[in-house]
């Protein structure tokens, strides 16, 4: 079967290029007789791995010396109970959550598990369809940072500007914006993403955290495994990492390296969506949920017939046409289509020219 467009929210496409440069490394890598599966994290060969891999990363981002980056395991979704204790419990025990989709919702009710964690802005009341006012946060002064999910996979939201925090610290789960554009990691305390969106397979989380921010590496109450300070005092090698995973995401730093950095995937990534919203807005059948085009995420299109039945429709006929998983969350319903940095821009067009086909037959 010829491979298909996968326009998953994650796990997602990766770029072709790096999953046929892993399947000839499978077996032997680069002479070791083993593949990156079987060796030790301890090996001199796997240790080249991870250390390249975080150069790079460092390189594409322009990451600042005073921050550590740690490959982790539990997706991102462990970070939502891991901050909190880390960046807070230590502190005053106090946190601020802008709340404008499901995950950073969860994000937030997890938190509250451990800390004071406030919800100082929200979107719920409108179903989370646009950003909430940002213009004079309440923010407490003893909070000891401010959390917002800068890209919200499910509604399709993305800050069109990162927030005044008053001088807090601010922590941004960017999971599915991930290196999809450049970031100033320096108007950050902590950045964190799972890499099944734009970077890697599932099972790896990459925290990117300021080290004066770390806590000592004894916390009480909290886990050994949970503690910030001693993955980075351990270089992620504390217990055996996601090797593999690594493996994988230090192959697409390099390919994106190559193809001209995260300036050129800004470029590549607002060209797609400009082809998809332009197609929506333009139809008579489909509908975007977010109305305000500058709060529409460039990584994640929830569109809708406004009909269930023509939704599923769609999302089967689509599938027979090779273009895959467009079925929207199961939390929201409707269709999402995901265009990371691996969905081509011909992906993007094959998408909207079976939308104009399918809008001809059915409305």
């Amino acid at each position: 079967m010829p491979r298909v467009y996968n326009f998953s929210a994650g796990p997602a496409m990766l770029p072709e290029y790096v999953l046929k440069d892993a399947a000839a490394e499978m077996l032997d890598y680069k002479g070791t007789g083993m593949s990156v599966m079987e060796m030790s994290h301890r090996s001199p060969a796997f240790t080249a791995i991870i250390k390249t891999a975080e150069r790079d990363l460092r390189d594409l981002m322009n990451i600042p010396d005073n921050y550590k980056v740690l490959f982790l395991q539990g997706g991102a979704s462990l970070q939502f109970a891991g901050i909190p204790m880390n960046l807070s419990l230590p502190k005053n025990g106090k946190a601020d959550y802008i709340v404008d989709g499901s995950w950073s919702e969860k994000a937030y009710k997890e938190a509250a598990r451990f800390i004071d964690a406030k919800c100082i802005a929200s979107s719920k009341d409108t179903n989370f369809d646009r950003i909430p006012d940002l213009s004079d946060l309440p923010i407490r002064d003893d909070a000891d940072y401010v959390y917002i999910c800068e890209n919200e996979t499910i509604h399709g939201l993305t800050y069109p500007e990162i927030p005044d925090t008053k001088g807090h610290i601010l922590v941004s789960d960017q999971s599915s914006m991930f290196l999809s554009k450049p970031v100033d990691v320096s108007k950050y305390g902590l950045i964190y993403g799972g890499v099944q969106k734009n970077v890697g397979p599932a099972g790896v989380v990459i925290v990117i955290v300021r080290e004066d921010l770390l806590p000592e590496d004894k916390i009480d109450g909290v886990p050994t495994m949970m503690n910030l300070r001693v993955h980075a005092d351990k270089e992620s090698l504390y217990n055996t990492p996601p090797c593999y995973g690594i493996y994988i995401c230090g192959k697409v730093f390099k390919y994106l390296k190559a193809q001209g950095g995260l300036e050129a995937m800004a470029i590549r990534n607002a060209e797609k969506a400009k082809i998809l919203y332009d197609a929506i807005d333009e139809s008579k059948l489909f509908k975007c949920a977010v109305a305000d085009p500058a709060q529409r995420s460039k990584m994640n299109v929830p569109f809708v017939t406004g009909n269930p039945d023509l939704d599923k429709k769609f999302v089967e006929e689509a599938a027979l046409a090779g273009l895959w998983n467009l079925k929207g969350h199961r939390s929201v319903g409707g269709l999402r289509a995901s265009i990371y940095n691996a969905v081509p821009r011909e992906g993007v067009i094959a998408l909207v020219d079976f939308m104009k086909k399918f809008e001809a037959e059915n409305l």
